[in-house]
């Protein structure tokens, strides 16, 4: 039995709300990194076979730099939000541990009080930049969702001449003029490739995944204001416990002096 408790006292002191949240978090980031690295990998193959762009020497700032600056940001990503799950998951191992040992060895301190804090307004901003990415991430979805459509729509309706002009995106200047029509080879080639269809359905993916940060950064929200509620409630049962025994021990003290006294004055 003193191995079957020792395991049901540490089943019961893993904070399973923020261990859901962690996994969440985890599973959206790998999504969104994961799926959105390859998708910006096949949009540069697909640019430069398709529809004839190349790579503008010098630094001016084209967008396949551009698509490079996106991976290097999804790399960032991908390590910060990895240390920031670790942190919230000790954060919340620490919080479940002051709560239940609350009259034992650990007490809860005021630094312990500002850290659950800054962690909540932390937290809230990052759902904030989620919220973001979410919205950046249908950007390309809704593009390729477009050419997506023209692609099936020349199989639906023969002889009609749909064309798609990079300008409308904002992805060349206006002064150049890279479009791509449906009567021409590169788009019927296009349109036959599983790359186009396997770019779409990453960047879906990706858009799914920041969704899904999304819901994890509300989650921990969650988690965070009711551990700190819980710690501030904590902390104030500690206090007046405290209190309670000093005055306890005090009118032990009193009532003690007045037996030694009444006891000298008897003798």
């Amino acid at each position: 039995m003193g191995c079957f408790e020792c395991c049901i006292k540490c089943l019961g002191g893993i904070p399973y709300a923020s261990l859901i949240a962690t996994i969440l978090l985890y599973a959206g980031v790998a999504l969104f990194c994961g799926c959105g690295h390859e998708a910006l990998s096949g949009t540069v193959n697909i640019l430069q076979t398709y529809f004839e762009m190349a790579r503008t020497a010098g630094d001016t700032l084209d967008v396949f730099t551009m698509i490079d600056i996106f991976k290097y940001v999804i790399y960032g990503i991908a390590a910060a939000f990895f240390v920031y799950g670790i942190l919230l998951m000790v954060e919340g191992f620490f919080t479940t541990g002051a709560i239940k040992d609350l009259y034992g060895d650990f007490k809860i301190t005021t630094c312990g009080r500002c850290v659950s804090a800054w962690f909540i307004m932390l937290t809230y901003l990052f759902m904030l930049a989620w919220l973001g990415v979410t919205a950046f991430t249908s950007l390309p979805v809704y593009m390729y969702f477009n050419l997506w459509t023209i692609c099936r729509n020349t199989t639906l309706v023969e002889g009609a001449n749909l064309c798609l002009d990079l300008r409308q995106f904002g992805i060349v200047t206006v002064g150049e003029e890279k479009k791509i029509c449906t009567v021409s080879e590169n788009f019927l080639r296009m349109c036959e490739s599983t790359e186009l269809n396997m770019t779409f359905h990453l960047f879906i993916v990706a858009l799914a995944g920041a969704g899904a940060a999304v819901i994890a950064m509300v989650h921990y929200l969650m988690v965070l204001s009711a551990n700190w509620a819980y710690v501030k409630d904590a902390c104030r049962m500690q206090k007046y416990e405290d209190i309670k025994s000093k005055e306890e021990q005090e009118l032990h003290d009193i009532h003690s002096t007045r037996s030694k006294e009444r006891l000298n004055a008897y003798t």
